[in-house]
């Protein structure tokens, strides 16, 4: 993808995934990462983390940054209020859709899982809930059947199943929820169901109207495909270099891995932070 690189002053807004784009492989958030946000945050740029993950499970990541205007949970499904965390705006599906998504996986014999603001509730004992609750450090709940269990509208319904097996539903699941559904993917083994209507992308409209300003203004890091609708809506696109070789070759530029804080590092380069900026924004992280 090829676009003229904006200037400093064209851009009010910064958005990223946070899995695998600001979150190092351990789940940690640098202190560095830290201070550019507050800095750009001090400087009146919005700061807008993105995710997969509910709000409970990105709560800790928005405390621990301290800055966040706005962010949106569930792939874009809701959007909160980042100092308040007062719930601003969300999608969900029907509970027959919903029945339809927990049958669809019911007939590839595969883990289903689905949420509310605090847990996520599962059908079966498996490896694949005890890596969930590990990661998201959200509370899990057996339920059995969940087809079943779903009495209510949902916002997202995950699946997990080996690399192989997702990429195949994947492609399924896409030809028979067509123009009901989003699916997408954030990892090799997630295959994730939301409205049709909640993606990232949607929620930063969303979220640039309620800022006051463009998506074009916004700059925007991902690395998985679920996180494509938002680069493609901001206006500059940055991957990092560890991300999906089609999701790099869509954006307007590539920074350094998660690992080595690629967004921040490019982030403080663009808009030129220095050591004062971001002395003036420390305080509060002792994570390294």
């Amino acid at each position: 993808m090829t676009a003229a690189k904006p200037s400093p002053a064209d851009i009010h807004g910064v958005t990223f995934d946070l899995d695998d784009t600001l979150l190092r492989d351990d789940l940690s958030i640098s202190s560095y990462t830290v201070q550019v946000m507050r800095a750009l945050s001090l400087r009146g740029i919005a700061v807008i983390p993105a995710s997969g993950r509910a709000l409970m499970s990105m709560k800790p990541f928005v405390d621990q940054l301290g800055c966040a205007s706005l962010f949106s949970a569930c792939n874009g499904a809701q959007v909160w209020d980042g100092r308040t965390f007062t719930l601003l705006k969300e999608e969900a599906f029907s509970v027959s859709l919903s029945h339809e998504i927990a049958a669809f996986g019911k007939a590839h014999g595969c883990y289903a899982q689905t949420y509310d603001n605090s847990r996520f509730y599962f059908n079966e004992h498996s490896v694949w809930a005890e890596r969930y609750a590990a990661s998201s450090m959200m509370e899990g709940l057996f339920v059995g059947d969940l087809e079943q269990y779903i009495q209510e509208p949902r916002s997202k319904i995950l699946m997990m199943a080996e690399p192989e097996k997702i990429a195949s539903m994947l492609k399924e699941a896409r030809e028979h929820f067509s123009g009901r559904l989003s699916v997408t993917c954030s990892k090799p083994y997630f295959l994730e169901f939301n409205p049709l209507t909640a993606t990232k992308g949607i929620a930063l409209e969303a979220e640039a109207r309620i800022l006051g300003f463009l998506p074009e203004n916004v700059m925007a890091f991902g690395d998985s495909l679920n996180d494509l609708p938002m680069l493609q809506t901001a206006g500059w696109s940055v991957a990092v270099s560890n991300g999906r070789e089609e999701v790099r070759a869509q954006c307007c530029d590539v920074c350094g891995d998660n690992n080595h804080d690629g967004v921040a590092c490019y982030l403080a380069g663009f808009f030129g932070l220095s050591a004062g900026d971001l002395s003036s924004a420390s305080g509060g992280n002792e994570s390294q």
